[in-house]
């Protein structure tokens, strides 16, 4: 049985919301470790077991500085029992920052990876979601680290998403080759050359491609991608308020509201983003995944369960082959050459 270790620290609706997705994804046969405040969690199902873990370093202000001085903390208890082999994968209901450090400390980068990189499935209506990277682990990001996470977002949509052959594209200013940053025009010149071996890669797409579903797998660096992710979230909240106020401004508007209930459900279910489970580190040598700490119980157990999804299809180590196809993977780090450091954020 798959083994999830799950911080229950910094979630907005508590730890008894998370320890709630926790149970409901063990009665799917997922064991579950539950790190957070043991007085603060009511009950569990069969399968989930709790660990008093009470400090949160969800708010701290610099995440690497409280990850690495506060081993008691519930995030960095978790990220320890994956890399001690007591859970297979890590789940985690604080902030991303925190997360990110904890598993760069206790997981570490998969071998030959030059940078981790968040990655999120972008939900649609009536249609696979797309999976954006890098969403915010990376603030700068060089040609090589975004070949590594065209090649980690296809290996994942393939086997997590269950998309056959993904279509890989890079966020531009223009389909044109040409269009660009100098580095992203460098990593289009690769990506369509050997660099790309293995990859459906179909080129640049705009801004307004990403809710076309022009793509599977969008690749941006870290800046580009964090703006992108608040301005889709931003528009697709703006737009269900809106369509809420509109049909509650008058008589003739509620009663119209009443025959459109159920369609509006069905639509903000769709683009529900707890059904996609959350934020994924790839490029770790196990699987972490971020879930948005205003998620309900049900967003949690869907964290859980796909990163239980993630293990079951061997997505480390099939990402891992198709970047040594490529021949992406990081050279050998020379003794004279400094370890790559935690920045803030």
């Amino acid at each position: 049985m798959i083994t999830v270790a799950v911080d229950a620290g910094g979630a907005d609706l508590g730890p008894q919301e998370v320890a709630a997705g926790a149970t409901q994804a063990a009665s799917q046969g997922i064991g579950v470790l539950l790190f957070g405040p043991a007085s603060e969690i009511e009950s569990v199902g069969p399968g989930v077991e709790v660990v008093d873990a009470p400090v949160s370093i969800a708010k701290a202000p610099d995440p690497a500085f409280a990850a690495r001085t506060t081993p008691e903390a519930s995030i960095v208890q978790a990220a320890k029992s994956v890399a001690d082999g007591r859970a297979q994968a890590l789940v985690s209901g604080g902030s991303t920052g925190s997360a990110l450090a904890a598993a760069l400390f206790n997981l570490k980068r998969d071998r030959g990876i030059y940078r981790p990189a968040l990655a999120l499935p972008i939900p649609l209506p009536a249609a696979q979601p797309v999976l954006l990277l890098d969403v915010g682990a990376n603030v700068t990001c060089r040609p090589e680290h975004m070949i590594q996470f065209a090649h980690m977002g296809s290996a994942f949509a393939h086997a997590v998403i269950g998309i056959e052959d993904p279509r890989v594209a890079l966020l531009s200013n223009g389909e044109e080759p040409a269009k660009g940053t100098p580095d992203l025009v460098a990593v289009h010149e690769q990506l369509a050359g050997p660099a790309g071996s293995g990859l459906n890669f179909i080129g640049n797409i705009e801004g307004t491609h990403l809710t076309e579903r022009a793509a599977d797998v969008v690749v941006m660096d870290g800046f580009v991608g964090n703006i992108t992710l608040k301005l889709v979230e931003g528009v697709s909240s703006s737009t269900l308020r809106a369509i809420r106020e509109a049909a509650m401004s008058s008589w003739r508007s509620r009663l119209g509201g009443l025959l459109l209930a159920p369609s509006v459900r069905r639509l903000r279910a769709e683009i529900d983003p707890e059904d996609q489970g959350g934020a994924y580190m790839l490029g770790l040598r196990q699987l972490g995944v971020v879930a948005h700490g205003r998620f309900s119980r049900r967003g949690f157990a869907r964290a859980i369960e796909v990163a239980a999804r993630g293990v079951e299809a061997d997505v480390i180590s099939r990402t891992r082959s198709a970047l040594e196809r490529a021949g992406a993977l990081r050279p050998p780090r020379s003794p004279s050459e400094p370890a790559a450091t935690v920045s803030r954020g």
